[in-house]
């Protein structure tokens, strides 16, 4: 049996190759992964010696022939395949060991220029991969490390591969080709200048060409309703600290509608520092608090909306300990998220089999690097096509902040209008939220007018018993008149926060000196549609 052996990653390659060595199979190899086996005192036969032809123009060809590709593709079962190759003098190889030039790492570092890109896109290696991976059933592809134990254990247990280890593996080195490849296109389809003077290439926010690449997780039992079929994906090289990276610790499988909703509670949990509690009803905020610890948050973000958080979606951003766990299993509920669980919170629920309880870690820097576990673009899906936007991750500081009215607000109103303002951010437009002490009291979703969403954020607090007086209200765009403005002040709104940019802002702020309240204007509109 023969092993061809050429990776740019050698991570376990002396190892694994030590292993193949031990078994008899010979092996042969490339450049610097031949010299790292022949240092290791290894018997390695370069390919250069096996093709009778040197590698050649700075390494670029070494592969690129006959002797490889065919004693690669050459089918055992066909006897006019077995006497090509005997005639031509090919040996068949058995077993390909490749990873890829550093691509991806490559363009991924600042100041990478078209040149590092250029030289680092493997030629040879891809060439490699997909011949083995089609003459699946005669060779055993590998391009990854974490794949050679499976592979060893095989060899030693049974003396080759079997049909299913060798398809499993042409898939995987399928997939690898296309992500790499799909690399490749979508960085040099950024490019807008190659010929730049600092050699670096002038790099648009959007490819000429996308090429989504997802790794399935689960298939889901059905969509958003049981007539549509379902699955849940994750991107090729996940987020820490995002939702994807859930590991479930109880509960049923989870459906499209607890992922899609279990998002929109998790990203607006992580938005905050201090401890907090969201809770989703039909992906939007139904009720969100800061307090000093979990139950705090808990207790302030039921009170929003208790109706509606039956059969909710709660995530904390803070450990999850037997005291909150307690005051949430009083109450139904689909899924609960938190970066941890105590023993004592993981005990209560044990009664509640039903309820799926995820634990999502922390970001390597902790809850205050949440912002590396954010989603860099946003993409829907329209008629045969796509709308793709850089994520709306903008945040806002009370130095932004530009007061238009006579009155200012004080110290706690600005606490309660930043609050506001980044809760409603996450609620659908047209979004009006009613907030004050950290948590929410009114929340008003997704309606075709914002005057409606106004009135529903006031009906919902009144079924709440929550007053509303002396609160901080947000709206995510700006108000087209003053009538909205009228109805949060008449519920008792003593303070409002929105972007501003309406041909009618003076009017609208003339309405809020009337009324005898504070407003700022953000600069910034959060419509989410």
């Amino acid at each position: 049996m023969n092993a061809l052996i050429s990776v740019s990653d050698k991570t376990g390659i002396l190892e694994f190759a030590q292993a193949l060595h031990a078994m008899g199979i010979r092996l042969l190899s490339t450049g610097g992964t031949a010299k790292l086996l022949a240092d290791a005192g290894l018997p390695v036969t370069e390919v250069a010696e096996l093709t009778g032809f040197p590698e050649m123009l700075d390494g670029r060809v070494k592969t690129l022939h006959p002797k490889v590709h065919g004693g690669l593709l050459a089918r055992r079962d066909l006897p006019e395949h077995v006497a090509a190759l005997k005639a031509h003098g090919i040996e068949t190889i058995d077993l390909l060991v490749v990873n890829l030039y550093p691509f991806e790492a490559t363009v991924a570092k600042p100041g990478c220029t078209l040149e590092d890109a250029i030289e680092n896109i493997d030629i040879g290696g891809p060439a490699m991969v997909r011949s083995a991976a089609k003459n699946w059933k005669d060779v055993g592809v590998l391009t990854d490390a974490g794949q050679y134990p499976l592979v060893l254990e095989e060899l030693r247990s049974g003396g080759k591969l079997t049909d299913k280890t060798k398809f499993a593996l042409s898939v995987a080195a399928f997939n690898r080709i296309s992500n790499y490849d799909g690399a490749i296109s979508d960085y040099l389809s950024r490019i807008d200048d190659p010929e730049s003077s600092s050699g670096q290439a002038g790099l648009s926010q959007f490819s000429g060409q996308t090429n989504g690449r997802f790794v399935k997780l689960q298939d889901l039992r059905y969509g958003e309703n049981p007539h549509q079929q379902a699955a849940f994906y994750r991107d090729l090289h996940p987020a820490p600290g995002s939702l994807v990276t859930a590991v479930q610790l109880q509960g049923k499988e989870l459906s499209y509608n607890n992922i899609a909703d279990a998002d929109a509670a998790w990203e607006c949990v992580k938005s905050f520092s201090e401890a907090a509690c969201v809770i989703v009803k039909h992906a939007n905020p139904c009720g969100v608090a800061i307090a000093q610890d979990a139950l705090g948050a808990y207790s302030k973000a039921f009170q929003t909306d208790p109706t509606s958080a039956f059969g909710g979606i709660i995530a904390f951003n803070r450990t999850l300990d037997g005291a909150a766990a307690q005051a949430v299993s009083k109450q139904f509920v689909e899924v609960l998220m938190a970066p941890a669980f105590t023993a004592e919170a993981l005990e209560i629920f044990k009664a509640k089999a039903n309820v799926r309880v995820l634990q999502i870690a922390l970001p390597p820097g902790g809850a205050s690097d949440w912002d590396n576990g954010r989603n860099l673009m946003d993409i829907k899906r329209v008629g045969s096509g796509l709308l793709m936007q850089t994520a709306d991750n903008r945040e806002l500081t009370v130095a932004e902040l530009k007061v238009v009215t006579k009155k200012q607000p004080t110290p706690e109103e600005l606490q309660d209008l930043l609050f506001a303002w980044k809760v409603a951010k996450y609620v659908k437009s047209n979004a009006i939220v009613f907030c004050k002490g950290g948590m929410t009291m009114g929340v008003g979703a997704g309606q075709m007018s914002r005057l409606d969403s106004a009135r529903i954020a006031s009906i919902k607090a009144g079924h709440a018993k929550l007053s509303l007086q002396g609160t901080a209200v947000a709206s995510d765009a700006f108000f087209p008149f003053r009538d909205g403005l009228d109805v949060v002040i008449d519920e008792g709104a003593s303070c409002v926060i929105q972007p501003g940019g309406s041909m009618r802002d003076g009017e609208v702020i003339a309405a809020a000196d009337e009324r005898g309240v504070a407003m700022v204007f953000s600069g910034v509109r959060h419509f989410r549609h």
